[in-house]
């Protein structure tokens, strides 16, 4: 076996039916899966067993993707509140890190700081919180506001919230003693009725890509989610982001960078290519198009030939660094909506491997080991069976590598990641 240094970071990216538009038309498909905890149960205790670091469950107050057809929205729709979730497989788990997405738009930080130092005592020092600022007006609409607030307002009440939840955590905020916060958003007195985390504090995960975004994860991010079709555009967002730490008195190895990566995987090449294009196939263009609309901020996508190039597209309050990343795309492979669409739909701009266990093991190795990763935010196109796929196929062959570990390092969530504990 060959020695590494380092060993890369995995995580479990769950959602329901699986991260492929078509999925839940897959024919072994569970359908109900947003509402059973026994799944969820199965897929952690999967993830678990082949020792990932987390797991992630991302979350959208509102109805997904509300102009896609109704059968693919109830079914990508329909699911808990994932801290519930994370709750609940917590005492069905024992090792693998629980990272839920929470919104700084339609929160306050006091109780969502009491909310994950609550998950991170249950779990014995495994929660993780991945901040988000809510790009869509449909979830502006569920919580009185009068329309999505712009880009950079979002951002400047997610650096303020950042700072109150990481202050009381790290039991920073007492208003008795002349250290509460008053700011520009919030206002807290009172410190945490908890003692402090297990793991110091719970880890802080995000996922904005935009160059605010991006200073803001270089000021509180331990891990980062992100997304790149090709090696140099994550080399170039790896880079980048490392080269921010040094401004706010942080070494490189304090962030852990985890693109996604929509992995199909099969004993042959053939197998596995049959594999995914069963699963495009299961794709309606009105579908496709619908997601590829939500996502680049655009209602009126249909108007346009759908064998067509991609049209300029106007400036966007939503996810700025996606619409950007898919437009990118289309410009570079020459793709007409149709085939954006459908590529797109797939992993919902990610990147996207097809291959056989040593075939993925090798693109995953090389981005690795090519200063473009520090891991990789797993997420399969249909569940259970392409997790158990993965599990069973490609994790065994990074360990055989040496790329990844074959027991658990300690018990917290920063133990898994090599995060250092916060003074």
């Amino acid at each position: 076996m060959t020695a590494h240094r380092r060993q890369m970071k995995l995580g479990a990216f769950l959602w329901a039916t699986g991260h492929h538009i078509a999925a839940w038309r897959h024919p072994q498909a569970h359908v109900t899966a947003g509402v059973d905890i026994d799944h969820y149960i199965q897929l952690a205790r999967t993830a678990e067993a082949a020792k990932f670091d987390m797991i992630f469950c991302e979350d959208a107050a509102g109805v997904r993707e509300a102009n896609v057809n109704i059968a693919s929205q109830t079914s990508r729709s329909i699911g808990f509140e994932p801290i519930s979730l994370l709750s609940a497989l917590a005492v069905q788990t024992s090792h693998i890190g629980l990272v839920s997405t929470a919104s700084t738009s339609y929160n306050e930080p006091y109780g969502l700081a009491r909310t994950f130092l609550s998950l991170d005592h249950l779990s014995g020092g495994r929660a993780g919180w991945n901040l988000v600022t809510s790009a869509s007006h449909i979830e502006a609409a569920n919580f009185g506001s009068t329309g999505l607030r712009p880009h950079a307002d979002r951002y400047e009440r997610a650096r303020e919230f950042a700072e109150v939840v990481t202050g009381l955590w790290h039991g920073k905020l007492d208003g008795a003693s002349g250290s509460g916060h008053d700011g520009q958003s919030f206002s807290v007195r009172d410190p945490l009725n908890l003692p402090r985390s297990p793991q110091g504090a719970p880890v802080m995960v995000q996922a904005g890509a935009s160059d605010v975004g991006r200073d803001l994860a270089a000021r509180t991010a331990d891990v980062v989610f992100t997304a790149a079709q090709t090696f140099e555009e994550a080399k170039s967002f790896y880079e980048d982001l490392k080269g921010r730490l040094a401004t706010y008195g942080r070494e490189p190895d304090d962030i852990k960078i985890m693109p996604g990566v929509a992995p199909i995987v099969a004993a042959t090449e053939a197998e596995a290519q049959e594999k995914y294009e069963e699963l495009q196939e299961l794709i309606p263009d009105d579908v496709g198009i619908a997601l590829l609309s939500s996502y680049l901020s655009i209602s009126d996508l249909w108007r346009y030939p759908i064998d067509g190039p991609l049209p300029e597209l106007p400036a966007s309050e939503g996810m700025q660094s996606r619409q950007a990343l898919v437009v990118d795309q289309s410009r570079r492979d020459k793709l007409s909506i149709r085939q954006l669409a459908r590529h797109f739909a797939g992993a919902r701009g990610h990147w996207r491997v097809v291959g056989t266990p040593a075939q993925i093991a090798d693109e995953l190795e090389a981005r690795f080991e090519g200063g473009a990763a520090d891991g990789f935010n797993v997420m399969p196109s249909w569940f259970p069976g392409e997790l158990d796929a993965f599990a069973a196929l490609v994790v065994p062959e990074l360990q055989r590598r040496g790329l990844f570990r074959t027991e658990y390092e300690g018990r917290t969530l920063r133990d898994h990641l090599g995060l250092k504990r916060p003074i």
